[in-house]
């Protein structure tokens, strides 16, 4: 299976800014948070038996500050946003390793998620006759190359397998067959990409659940899950683990996230 990491560069006020907004993180917090998560999904899907394909976000299709100057965050620097993308994913495996691995960056296409998402898989499906695609968000640093490789041998029973995440959504869906994917990414993302496997005739499958570093409720469930994989010995996302070490980011009653 291939395996299509979206990345958006790494910019304050770009990647993850909601959490700016409901918790103590600041918005060069959120972004180191952003580019730790990244640097450990990219990592385990290279350790998988997976084909890492870096589908990364540039200028045209970046939100805009006010509909005339250029993607949000991009006033502090003068770097492209595919150099910044490469630079993040280099910087997390090394040279030697993407040479080693082939690791492919595309280009995303599409004025929505949807479309992106939608054109990367048909694309790959259909132009490059791949047997599977994955799209993995690169905010799920505690996925184990377990999910991604069940992910793969599932998708030979099931034309769609879906990763859910807390709230509806989805961290990994996974196509052995294009849908329609016009609103396929309409919230609730789960259930609406169900639904457009199945209207396609297609057998839908399920892997495990796990939570994203996306929102305060998510942040909550990835530092408990750090928490709970020190304590059992069990190998930790080492980038993620780090900057929630060095952010001082714990987790109190509601739960609502604090800074030690």
């Amino acid at each position: 299976m291939i395996v299509v990491v979206p990345v958006d560069p790494p910019r304050d006020g770009l990647v993850l800014s909601s959490l700016a907004e409901t918790t103590p993180l600041s918005l060069p917090d959120a972004r180191r948070l952003y580019e730790a998560a990244t640097a450990d999904v990219v990592r385990t899907v290279v350790s998988s038996g997976g084909e890492l394909l870096v589908n990364y976000r540039d200028e045209e299709t970046l939100p805009m500050d006010d509909g005339v100057g250029g993607g949000i965050g991009d006033e502090e620097t003068e770097t492209d946003a595919e150099t910044e993308v490469r630079t993040l994913v280099t910087d997390a495996l090394g040279e030697d390793v993407l040479e080693a691995e082939d690791v492919r960056f595309e280009r995303q296409v599409g004025s929505t998620r949807a479309a992106r998402v939608g054109n990367t898989v048909t694309h790959l499906l259909e132009e490059e006759d791949h047997a599977s695609v994955g799209v993995l968000e690169p905010t799920t640093p505690l996925v184990a190359r377990t999910e991604i490789d069940g992910a793969a041998m599932t998708i030979r029973r099931n034309e769609v397998v879906l990763g859910p995440a807390p709230a509806g959504r989805v961290y990994f869906a996974c196509f052995a067959e294009p849908i329609d994917f016009t609103d396929a990414y309409a919230t609730p993302e789960l259930g609406t990409l169900a639904t457009h496997g199945a209207d396609a005739g297609l057998n839908v499958g399920f892997a495990p659940m796990l939570p994203t570093v996306a929102t305060e409720a998510d942040l909550c469930s990835t530092i408990a899950g750090l928490e709970a994989r020190r304590a059992a010995g069990r190998p930790v996302p080492e980038a993620t683990a780090a900057v929630v070490d060095e952010l001082g980011i714990v987790v109190e009653d509601g739960p609502t996230i604090v800074r030690g």
